[in-house]
């Protein structure tokens, strides 16, 4: 089956892939986005209520499957953070927002949302934060762990699953991890009760070919094990679609995505773009459009986030871009020259 008698394989001479429309009509895939949690950390998740309350409303009007609104950061650690409430997620605030979101227990609200956080690893005081899902309006615990913290992770996806949450886990920094190392860790978290393990680019170093090659492994993997696969791209290169899409293609499942690309540094996959791409005629790009008109535009005049050079240099150097978000926060955020400088002394 192919649109138009079209090939999936190689077209004419050229040896380039052709997608056919049908292609991105895959009704399993899932799209979740985590504007309000990855974008929060250009803030310092300090949105207003009314500014959730409209990204959940734009949300749930596009047909988007999952909403994660922030993290479930631990206070003792953070005692002292002048961060908003979505870097704890508390289930007040959650209720403040979404009223009961009935979707969280299986029932009809009448938005077909599910709702999810992310709960770092040595950050998330996970045995008294995460209250059974019963207790909650959220449906899914999303595991974010560096390899070295993989045993923690572990005890969080078992405790989550225990209290009834769909899970996900989150290898951060996944583009420095040596190859022995990712698949030792692969092989105890597709044995855990975890239900999605996420390809993360986290520095946005990747390209295509990598993405692909690493969704492919990780699908088989996983398959194996009865789980799905996601992607969470970051945008430092302007690849952040093309690898979510290439990911896709791999077999991923759960896509990651931002409204008009809101994230961290460079940000990440936009949603709208997805919504366009993706054929399902249950997602709705209108409300999307009219959430950026009126929020995303007139917030891009207060807050630096999207592709520029310094986060380009990050992530062709596969480096962390904390050292762009200084630069771009500072007296002189286009020093390129002086910045890539400062980052290739030791090399050059």
């Amino acid at each position: 089956m192919t649109a138009q008698g079209g090939d999936t394989g190689g077209t004419g001479d050229t040896g380039a892939r052709k997608i056919d429309s049908w292609v991105t009509f895959r009704p399993e895939l899932k799209l979740l986005d985590c504007t309000i949690r990855d974008g929060g950390l250009m803030n310092d998740h300090r949105f207003e209520d009314s500014f959730v309350q409209r990204v959940y409303e734009t949300c749930a009007a596009a047909g988007i499957d999952y909403m994660e609104v922030g993290y479930k950061a631990d206070r003792k650690i953070f005692v002292d953070s002048k961060a908003g409430p979505w870097k704890f997620c508390s289930e007040d605030d959650l209720r403040r927002i979404v009223g009961e979101n009935a979707s969280a227990t299986g029932g009809s609200d009448g938005t077909g949302i599910k709702l999810s956080v992310m709960a770092d690893a040595e950050r998330t005081d996970y045995h008294t934060d995460i209250l059974p899902r019963d207790q909650s309006v959220l449906s899914c615990i999303r595991v974010a762990a560096y390899v070295h913290q993989v045993p923690t992770a572990l005890d969080m996806i078992k405790d989550a699953h225990d209290k009834g949450y769909q899970t996900t886990f989150n290898l951060m920094a996944l583009s420095t991890v040596q190859e022995r190392d990712l698949f030792d860790v692969l092989e105890v978290i597709a044995a855990s009760p975890v239900d999605v393990i996420y390809v993360v680019d986290s520095f946005g170093s990747f390209y295509s070919e990598q993405v692909r090659d690493l969704t492919g492994k990780f699908v088989k993997l996983a398959r194996d094990a009865g789980k799905q696969v996601g992607v969470h791209a970051h945008n430092n290169q302007q690849l952040a679609y093309a690898n979510t899409i290439e990911a896709m293609l791999a077999g991923a499942t759960w896509l990651d995505a931002t409204i008009a690309g809101m994230g961290r540094g460079a940000g990440n996959c936009p949603t709208e773009l997805l919504l366009g791409f993706l054929k399902n005629p249950k997602f709705h790009l209108r409300p999307v459009l009219e959430c950026v008109q009126d929020l995303f535009v007139p917030l891009s005049k207060q807050l630096d986030w999207g592709y520029s050079i310094p986060y380009m240099l990050t992530g062709q150097l596969n480096i962390h871009p904390r050292m762009a978000i200084e630069l771009r926060e500072s007296a002189t955020p286009d020093d390129y020259v002086g910045f890539y400088d400062s980052l290739t002394e030791d090399t050059d």
